[in-house]
């Protein structure tokens, strides 16, 4: 009788390699940056390849100086400069779009050891780095087409918005967050593809929406929670940045945590913070805490005791 083929794991294996994977985050970003690109004009489309290009060029140049391996063909630093232009005003200065860029490439992913190794999303990362450093210019939503405040700010300040224009986008805001619809339409490519799944971001929704009907200060208003939930980068944030592989809880458990502590922050943030906005600075926050939500929602692997778990699988 011959004695079965044991090996080490992993013992399941997927055909998903790291390049299909950010190819279909791409594919899936297309209709929000269409849209912004139809919304805004062709200065949309510069700041976007200033901004892939410069994740490139600073990756391929670290690598060459780090003697590491030649990984931009992952497509990673494309997706990152993607969602990072997502989350711009197309009015930023080019040099401050491309010193944004390099920050999360630099910075944020290659200084922690690359890929899979980073522990906050660089493309929020470096938002929020813009934000504190050139608050006047990352908060510039003025163009030819659109002038003052966007929807949520004046949502903010007591008066009343248009929901449909918000859930389309004919609004000002940063390039990829304005239209809903398009958005939802890269989640659902996500989701079909298998790339994400409903537990962070569900949970971060639907968090959210309760958070907001508590604390909000209008109750059950329908129109005041739509507003909320097409306005800012709530959606482009739940579907494409709360869900990265390498900033989210490895557990379901943990993830549904994680997306109730992003829609409690936002809530907080929005209702009582001086901005209008705070779905980047929750994730960031998010992705600070996750070791710790790890530590209490990861699962003892079989055979071993909670407390030999703890002590790093040693059995005592």
């Amino acid at each position: 009788m011959s004695l079965p083929n044991v090996s080490s794991n992993p013992h399941i294996r997927s055909g998903a390699t790291t390049q299909l994977i950010m190819f279909t985050v791409l594919l899936a970003l297309m209709p929000a940056f269409g849209y912004g690109i139809y919304n805004f004009g062709p200065r949309a489309l510069a700041v976007a390849l200033v901004c892939v290009g410069s994740c490139v060029i600073s990756e391929l140049i670290f690598d060459l100086i780090a003697h590491k391996k030649i990984r931009v063909s992952d497509l990673s630093a494309c997706v990152t400069g993607l969602l990072l232009a997502l989350n711009l005003p197309v009015s930023i200065p080019f040099w401050q779009a491309a010193l944004g860029s390099v920050f999360a490439i630099i910075v944020v992913k290659e200084l922690f050891g690359g890929l899979g190794k980073n522990f906050m999303n660089p493309a929020l990362a470096a938002r929020c780095f813009l934000l504190i450093s050139f608050p006047v210019s990352m908060t510039n939503f003025d163009t030819d087409i659109y002038t003052g405040a966007t929807p949520l700010a004046i949502l903010k300040s007591g008066e009343q918005v248009d929901v449909s224009a918000m859930i389309h986008g004919s609004i000002p805001g940063t390039i990829g967050e304005t239209s809903m619809v398009m958005i939802l339409i890269g989640a659902i490519i996500l989701l079909l593809t298998g790339v994400i799944d409903l537990w962070v971001p569900g949970s971060y929704i639907l968090s959210f929406i309760i958070f907001m009907l508590l604390f909000g200060g209008h109750g059950a208003d329908p129109a005041f929670i739509a507003a909320h939930l097409a306005g800012g980068g709530l959606m482009l944030g739940a579907f494409f940045m709360a869900t990265d592989y390498v900033t989210r809880p490895v557990s379901r458990k943990g993830q549904v945590v994680f997306g109730i502590f992003l829609g409690l922050m936002t809530c907080i943030f929005r209702v009582f913070g001086p901005s209008a906005e705070g779905v980047s600075y929750a994730i960031i926050l998010g992705n600070c805490i996750v070791p710790l939500i790890d530590k209490f929602t990861v699962p003892v692997p079989f055979g071993l005791t909670a407390s030999e778990f703890k002590k790093g699988g040693k059995r005592s």
